[in-house]
């Protein structure tokens, strides 16, 4: 008796260890995201706020979810090379020069990936293969 209540346990241990693990896409999503974070956090925060609120009229915010779901295939491209001239945000104009970011193609994913998932967006994990695709098509 006492070795199949053992047994038991130990099989119910298993089972419930299983259940709280995560699957692979949802770790990739958390490395992704903890690592575009600490990226954020260095590089971009300084100006787009540490709630990505911008800078009142001289920076962007990047709580405009309809913006940064519409362009989603283009961040890519921005956080690489930057961006200048005039852009509408939430109906807003801005116009201030955004430096490249010097940052590798993983490093940019995982930026992407961080933004498009933080200040009420929800655009899901943005790939590194997603990434090197949209590098190519920067125009």
């Amino acid at each position: 008796m006492n070795k199949a209540v053992i047994i038991l346990t130990g099989l119910v241990a298993i089972v419930m260890i299983a259940a709280s693990c995560q699957n692979e896409g949802q770790m990739e999503y958390a490395r992704y995201y903890t690592g575009g974070k600490l990226l954020y956090q260095q590089k971009c925060q300084n100006c787009h706020g540490s709630k990505g609120e911008g800078l009142s009229a001289l920076i962007p915010p990047l709580t405009d979810t309809a913006y940064i779901s519409k362009n989603r295939n283009k961040l890519a491209c921005i956080i690489q090379n930057g961006m200048g001239g005039f852009i509408s945000v939430s109906g807003k104009m801005y116009e201030n020069q955004m430096p490249p970011s010097g940052l590798s193609p993983i490093e940019i994913a995982e930026v992407a990936t961080y933004l498009g998932n933080s200040f009420g967006n929800k655009t899901g994990i943005i790939s590194i293969e997603q990434v090197e695709k949209n590098l190519n098509e920067c125009q």
